[in-house]
């Protein structure tokens, strides 16, 4: 019954952590400034849920996750004492997030993927942003959907529905695949089909997901795995 599998990016498909330390390094090291790199991505990345937060509860006016990212990015650099950084270096640092590096196995899995399935990012980030990410990594996508096209935030139910109608399915026929089970825990109450992939090392080492907290149609280790799983 599964005619697309739609998937989570940040985290999922992207390790988003180490790429936002090195780009992080990369343009603040050279002005003198000496900090845990890491720790400052987990600083930007925390700002996250809060941001989008203030759009699902309607405090905020839906904008893209670039917006978001930027405000999140003017406070942590306040926090740690950054507050003299010129405009043209903090545009430049947001748009880190459109340069982040896919997990190993990821564009082989998807290039095995869309052999047989309808393949789109069902992500909070923005279409520029996932657009970048794709040309950087080799995703070849049939859409780019999410948060952008539903006007709304993950886990509401609208961004999951709109990206299968996009591709004029049912929820059901639509694969959610994701490492975060909360994520796949909204899908499922949307009506999709879900897929578990455990990024054990996203937060850290060992500090991200090795397996689901709640219930999943499959749970795999890599998307190379779920191809395979898939065409059994």
């Amino acid at each position: 019954m599964i005619k697309a599998c739609v998937f989570d990016v940040f985290g999922t498909l992207v390790d988003w952590r180490t790429s936002i330390a090195r780009e992080a390094e990369a343009a603040l090291s050279p002005l003198g400034i000496a900090l845990d790199w890491s720790a400052f991505a987990d600083a930007w990345r925390d700002q996250y849920q809060p941001a989008m937060e203030e759009v699902r509860s309607g405090h905020r006016p839906f904008s893209k996750l670039d917006a978001l990212h930027r405000r999140n990015l003017d406070v942590i650099l306040r926090t740690h004492g950054i507050n003299h950084l010129d405009e043209t270096t903090r545009v430049h640092l947001n748009l880190a997030w459109h340069r982040l590096d896919a997990w190993p196995d990821v564009t082989p899995g998807l290039n095995a993927l869309r052999q047989k399935y309808l393949l789109a990012p069902c992500s909070n980030g923005n279409i520029s942003l996932m657009v970048n990410l794709a040309r950087r990594n080799g995703f070849l996508w049939d859409a780019v959907l999410g948060a952008e096209l539903a006007r709304a935030y993950k886990p509401m139910a609208i961004v999951y529905t709109a990206t299968a109608a996009a591709f004029d399915l049912k929820p059901e026929e639509t694969l959610m695949v994701a490492a975060h089970s909360s994520d796949l825990a909204a899908a499922a109450a949307a009506g999709l089909r879900t897929a578990f992939v455990a990024r054990p090392d996203e937060m850290g080492p060992g500090l991200g997901e090795r397996a689901p907290t709640t219930p999943v149609d499959y749970s795999v280790q890599s998307i190379l795995e779920l191809a395979g799983m898939l065409e059994a």
